[in-house]
């Protein structure tokens, strides 16, 4: 969750407009996330120009006509994962990343888990073999002098933001 908080606030910095889904699965994994920090839901929801229901089917991101670049699911469950792996949209953010496979729009996906199955390597193999599907497991990049917490959490949105060809200063990058 941390990182997804940190995500938002980088979208929010690029005036990148954010249509936001809290799942109720969500909600209860950020308590436990974000027990020792300042941020809360709200944080969350504050950096959101929109914000859905994960039972409502009838906003704009879950119909292919409303063109977005893509979406990111941050953190991703194996649940979530098996879901848009099979094309199984029983809420809006499985509804919404099968929008964005169909239509061939961006989809990163960062999985919540470890270790993984054979089942968890198996979706995401699926899931990476669809064009413009990418997997970005939260993977610590130590090379440009990683110090902190901070450091981690802009590496891994500057991997995240990168996969929708977005420019950055997050880390400093290999030369």
């Amino acid at each position: 969750m941390p990182v997804a908080i940190r995500l938002l606030e980088v979208l929010k910095q690029e005036n990148t407009e954010v249509h936001l889904i809290i799942t109720d699965a969500a909600k209860t994994v950020l308590k436990y996330d974000l027990c020792n920090s300042k941020k809360t839901i709200e944080t969350l929801e504050k950096t959101a120009d929109f914000l859905y229901d994960e039972n409502d089917f009838s906003v704009s991101v879950a119909s292919g006509s409303f063109e977005t670049d893509g979406m990111i699911i941050v953190p991703c469950s194996m649940k979530t994962l098996s879901a848009v792996a099979n094309g199984y949209a029983d809420n809006l953010v499985s509804r919404s990343a099968d929008v964005c496979i169909k239509h061939k729009r961006n989809l990163v996906i960062v999985p919540r888990e470890t270790p993984l199955s054979s089942i968890h390597i198996e979706n995401m193999l699926k899931l990476s073999r669809i064009q413009n599907v990418w997997i970005v497991p939260p993977v610590v990049g130590y090379y440009f002098g990683t110090k902190n917490l901070e450091d981690m959490e802009n590496y891994l949105v500057g991997k995240i933001i990168e996969c929708f060809g977005m420019e950055h200063d997050l880390y400093k990058k290999w030369k």
